[in-house]
């Protein structure tokens, strides 16, 4: 009698087991749910249904949220999605959910808005995909809004509006201050690209911020971030390893 029950909670603890894997495979989807190849062909302004899984919080305003999500076969940008700043913050990295809305481009970037969602079980967190072979690429294109890496970049001069070099500047054009978004240059193979700290996503408290107001010219860096498209790439950055 003791080995049976032995042998049937092994089982349950088996099949346990086997449920959640199902519930956090991040390929799987529910029905009437798109792939994200399916979503990539859909035509803007039509409805979209996904399922995603939460990778990033960029801001929460007036019972709106903006956030950064993926599943393994690609990201979903969801911006200014309906919510309670008490929902926005149960939204946190790798929570699965399910989002009816629609497919919108804002200067090159694909976004779902006008969103309806729901939290599903499972939970899934990216891991960056180095991408600093496609910089200059056609592409760089397919990994929009992913979390991504850039290896062995090489801080390059920004000029200031007195038109001194430096190594960041606050704002795009340098008419920002500490708390602004935080532009600054890198290069890889002698081409020269502009990357962002978001200061929604990434403030003036958080390492990363820190970090960029830190950096010297000429100085090697790897990056991870989000790879946001603003006319052409304009990547997020969240992390910064000087080498």
């Amino acid at each position: 009698m003791k080995k049976l029950f032995v042998l049937m909670l092994s089982l349950l603890m088996v099949l346990s087991f086997a449920g959640c894997g199902q519930k956090d495979d991040p390929k799987k989807k529910g029905e009437g749910v798109m792939t994200h190849e399916q979503y990539v062909a859909a035509e803007l302004n039509s409805e979209v249904t996904i399922e995603t899984y939460i990778q990033a919080k960029q801001s929460w305003w007036q019972d709106k949220g903006t956030f950064y999500t993926q599943d393994a076969d690609g990201a979903y940008f969801l911006y200014e999605m309906p919510c309670s700043e008490e929902e926005y913050n149960k939204l946190t990295e790798g929570t699965k959910i399910k989002v009816t809305g629609f497919k919108a481009e804002w200067s090159g970037q694909v976004e779902i808005i006008d969103a309806k969602w729901e939290i599903e079980e499972g939970n899934y967190v990216a891991k960056p995909v180095d991408v600093t072979s496609l910089l200059g690429t056609e592409n760089l294109i397919s990994h929009m809004t992913e979390k991504v890496t850039f290896k062995g970049m090489k801080v390059e001069a920004s000029t200031d509006p007195n038109g001194n070099e430096v190594a960041f500047l606050y704002n795009w054009d340098g008419s920002g201050e500490p708390g602004s978004d935080l532009y600054f240059n890198v290069s890889s193979n002698g081409v020269t690209y502009q990357f962002t700290v978001e200061s929604y996503l990434c403030g003036k408290d958080t390492a990363v911020y820190k970090a960029v107001e830190g950096l010297q010219i000429g100085q090697t860096v790897d990056l991870e971030g989000f790879l946001y498209w603003y006319n052409g790439p304009n990547p997020h950055i969240t992390a910064v390893t000087v080498k």
